[in-house]
């Protein structure tokens, strides 16, 4: 599952970033309300986690330009405000969920997979042998199902899910480790050899890219 948040409050986003990465979501961050409208333009989310109190564009008008541009993945707004009318007026907007703050991550956490579970037709990614159900957070290779670990499971479903293209390494320390410079260790290339070694004769799909990163191939 493929998670935007839009929140400027740097400390909770960076604290949503961490925990729903740590289930095994991919998660881009935003701080702007007109950011997150032109991204979710250019990239397909399964769900958006969506602050109301927001600079610039708020996420009231964030909610009513998605749906208007057509936008159908469900929409989980954070909010402060109580009363019903305001909750109302975010409905009518065209969000699916209302979280009050201060909230449990727990509560979030189940109010993500219910929402993950609307959107049944992308439950499955399914590119070769390979079956991953984004719901249940499990691999299925030829139909037996891979022991994998979070990070494991998230670093297969960023490559699988981007079979054919060379994904830089940078980009899953971004994606994978939410890192944004590179720590000089090799993370990466230990996970990479864990993941070859659980796929077996299906080692060689995951190609890799000297000086670049790695592709995953549709055949090997």
């Amino acid at each position: 599952m493929k998670i935007l948040i839009v929140e400027d409050n740097k400390k909770l986003a960076s604290f949503l970033l961490r925990a729903l990465a740590e289930e095994g979501y991919v998660v881009d961050l935003v701080e702007d309300g007109g950011v997150a409208i032109t991204q979710s333009r250019s990239i397909s989310y399964d769900l958006v986690i969506l602050d109301w109190m927001l600079p610039s564009v708020d996420g009231l008008t964030v909610c009513r330009t998605l749906r208007s541009a057509g936008a159908t993945m469900p929409i989980l707004m954070l909010t402060a405000r109580a009363e019903i009318q305001e909750r109302v007026a975010g409905l009518d907007a065209g969000a699916d969920d209302f979280l009050p703050k201060p909230f449990d991550l727990g509560e979030l956490l189940a109010r993500v997979r219910a929402l993950g579970r609307r959107g049944h037709g992308d439950r499955y990614l399914e590119v070769g042998p390979v079956r991953i159900d984004r719901h249940e957070r499990t691999v299925t290779l030829s139909g037996r199902r891979l022991d994998l670990t979070p990070r494991e499971f998230l670093l297969l479903s960023y490559l699988v899910r981007e079979a054919g293209r060379v994904v830089p390494r940078t980009e899953l320390l971004q994606k994978v480790w939410e890192l944004s410079f590179d720590p000089g260790s090799n993370v990466v290339e230990v996970h990479v050899k864990n993941l070859r070694t659980k796929l077996g004769e299906h080692a060689a799909r995951i190609e890799t890219v000297r000086g670049v990163g790695y592709r995953w191939q549709n055949e090997a």
